[in-house]
Parts: C-alpha cells; sequence; structure tokens
C-alpha cells in the first residue's frame, strides 16, 4: 500500500517574530489564507487517502494541527516529545507505518514549501512510487534543477541515468561554498540537482537501513512501535525519544546508502517551482508587489519613496509607514517589531537566540 509522512517540525526561527513555538511556519496562513502544512496536505489529494497519510510533528502542536487538518485522525498524528532531527522523524513513521503494512511504500514530504504547479508534483511523486514498487531496494529522493548557485541548499550529484529523468545518485553533496555551488550549477541539472528533503522507500528498507547505519536509533525505535498498541506507548516514546541520535537522514541514511551496494538511491527530476519558505526574502516571494517591487503582507500601509522593502503586520489595524527606504525587511507583531536589512536576513536566526539570551520565552 502507498503511504504518506508529511514532516511538520520545524520551527521556522528565521521568520521571527511571527514564527513562534506556538504557532510555527508551516501552520501560518502564507498562501490564500492557508498554511504550508494545508497546502501539503492537499497535494497529496488523488495521491493517498486521508487514511493513509501521517503527519509528524511536535507532540505540543498536536491540538493546532488535527484543527488545521481536519481530515487527519488522532491515530494518524506522530507526536514527537521533542525534536530529534529528521532521521528519527522519518525512523518513527516508518516503524509505525510497518506495523500495520511492512511492506508499505513511503513518500516523505516537507511541509514548509510552496510547489507549483500542483499537476505535476503529482505526477512526480507517483512516478517515485513506481519506481520503488519496481524496485524496492532503491531510496528515491527528489531533484530540483538549479536556477541560481545556492549555497543554501545541499545538491545530489547525479551518475547514470536509470530511465529518463531518473539517475542514480553518486553523492549527497552538503550546502557548497560560493564558488563550489558555482561550479556545480554551470555543470548544469544533469549532473547536479537541489535535494529537496522529499523521498520515496519501502517501509522495510529504509528501516533495515537504520538498523545497519544508525543502531542505535534504530533500537530505539523499536521499542517504541514494539509498545504502540499497549499502556506503555506514551511511557517509552517519553523516555526512548529524547534519548535517540540528533541527526538527518541525509548524513545517517543517504550517504551510506549511496555507497552501499545492498540497495540503491535514485533521484527523479522534479521539474517545477520550489520554493522553501525558510526566511523573509523567500517569504517575499509570495507576496503581492506594488510598482517599486516593495512585498506587500500588511493591511494597512504607507510607503514613500520606498523599493525593495517588505513589509509584514499581523495586525491588520496597524499602519506601517515609511520614508525613503531601500531593501528592508520590517515584520510587526503585537509584542515585536523586526527591522533588518534584506541581505542580513540569515541572521535572524542569531538575533532570535540573542532575543531569548536576555528575555526568555517572552518573545519567542
Amino acid at each position: 500500500m502507498r503511504f504518506a509522512l508529511i514532516l511538520a517540525g520545524g520551527s521556522g526561527v528565521r521568520l521571527w517574530p511571527v514564527s513562534r513555538k506556538s504557532t510555527p511556519k508551516q501552520l501560518l496562513p502564507v498562501i490564500d489564507g492557508k498554511s504550508l502544512l494545508r497546502l501539503a496536505w492537499e497535494r497529496l489529494d488523488g495521491l493517498t487517502p486521508c487514511s493513509h497519510r501521517l503527519v509528524c510533528a511536535s507532540e505540543q502542536h498536536r491540538r493546532r494541527i488535527l484543527e488545521a487538518l481536519p481530515d487527519l485522525s488522532g491515530d494518524r498524528f506522530l507526536g514527537e516529545p521533542v525534536g530529534r532531527d529528521t532521521l528519527n522523524a522519518v525512523g518513527f513513521g516508518a516503524a509505525i507505518i510497518a506495523r500495520e503494512d511492512p511492506e508499505a511504500v513511503i513518500a516523505v514530504l516537507t511541509a514548509d514549501h510552496i510547489i507549483r504547479p500542483v499537476e505535476t508534483f503529482r505526477r512526480v511523486l507517483a512516478r517515485g512510487f513506481e519506481v520503488v514498487e519496481r524496485s524496492p531496494q532503491t531510496l528515491v529522493t527528489f531533484g530540483i534543477a538549479p536556477d541560481h548557485p545556492a549555497t543554501g541548499y545541499g545538491y545530489l550529484e547525479l551518475g547514470s541515468e536509470l530511465e529518463p529523468e531518473v539517475w542514480v545518485v553518486n553523492q549527497f553533496r552538503e550546502k557548497p561554498d560560493a564558488a563550489t555551488a558555482r561550479r556545480f550549477f554551470e555543470a548544469g541539472p544533469q549532473r547536479y540537482l537541489w535535494n529537496s528533503g522529499m523521498f520515496v522507500w519501502r517501509a522495510r528498507t529504509l528501516l533495515d537501513c537504520i538498523r545497519r547505519y544508525a543502531p542505535e536509533s534504530f533500537q530505539g525505535l523499536s521499542e517504541i512501535a514494539a509498545a504502540w498498541e499497549t499502556s506503555e506507548r506514551d511511557k517509552l516514546l517519553g523516555e526512548i525519544y529524547p534519548t535517540l541520535p540528533k541527526i538527518s537522514v541525509d548524513f545517517a541514511v543517504m550517504e551510506p546508502a549511496s555507497r552501499d551496494p545492498a540497495v540503491r538511491v535514485a533521484a527523479v527530476a522534479m521539474p517545477l517551482e520550489w520554493l522553501d519558505i525558510g526566511s523573509w526574502p523567500a517569504f517575499a516571494k509570495t507576496c503581492r508587489k506594488d510598482e517599486k517591487g516593495n512585498a506587500l503582507a500588511a493591511a494597512r500601509h504607507v510607503l514613500e519613496d520606498t523599493c525593495g522593502v517588505l513589509v509584514v503586520s499581523t495586525d491588520p489595524q496597524h499602519l506601517i509607514s515609511t520614508i525613503g527606504c531601500r531593501d528592508l525587511i520590517i515584520v510587526h507583531t503585537p509584542d515585536a517589531t523586526l527591522i533588518c536589512r534584506a541581505d542580513q536576513a540569515e541572521a535572524v536566526k542569531k538575533l532570535q537566540q540573542e532575543v531569548a539570551r536576555l528575555y526568555g520565552d517572552e518573545y519567542l
């Protein structure tokens, strides 16, 4: 059977002060009043029934997520007591799904991207399912053709073409420096693709890889899954999950798998628009623009002699006004305001850490 696991555990710290612990970025209504999580759920229509979709996220967001996704049943929400990175999130989902069907083929998807057109996404994801169903020892990842030499994404180094638009992955390349990113970009999408963080694999194959490459996580996840239908479930989850080694699935599974003759890592190209809403400049790309290139996400604003500025307000009655501003980010919430140069947007994460040091959790 085909299943889907949506990972929705990101904190979105670079979208502070709008993204908070209580309302992370995947729950923010960013596109026509819909959250990124809702869009990720709807993209699966026609591919998997709602009963075969699971969401893995922080336990503290259970109520908010179940309210946001009325078709998600409570037993299909996997609540992490603490975040332990993507290896344990995908292993958690695979271990629970494997109790129901060890031969299940699982699509692992993210809840922090805008992906268009949806029809192309569905066609390519179906292709990924088919590749794994034909070759159960294959781990499929999806690659995006780079449109610029980005240093903020990981890359897939491609080898031989297995079939049209499907390649062997020779190596996972982590976020490169500017010169290396330029070299990857100039080599073209037949050599390097951006790593999308989305996958398809058979539950049993993934769990076997975790057993061999990350035995400590495998042991803990197996104990949690064994107790899943017992009264010990919550106790063991709370005791074991926080002790699992914190590591990404790329480092822990995909990199060693690309060198393992027992399995095969393949990349399926996704020829579509893929936007990671992980920073304010990325968010600005989703906003309405005025004639001077200002990105508008505030109900009330007066911008005089201003260009290239993002204005965001969560208060519909609050007015943002500017004079003579260039290339800024201005974000207003009822209790915190952010103003920074657009080229300093990556520093918001560090700023949030300083806010936490000075004020504790008050503004987090």
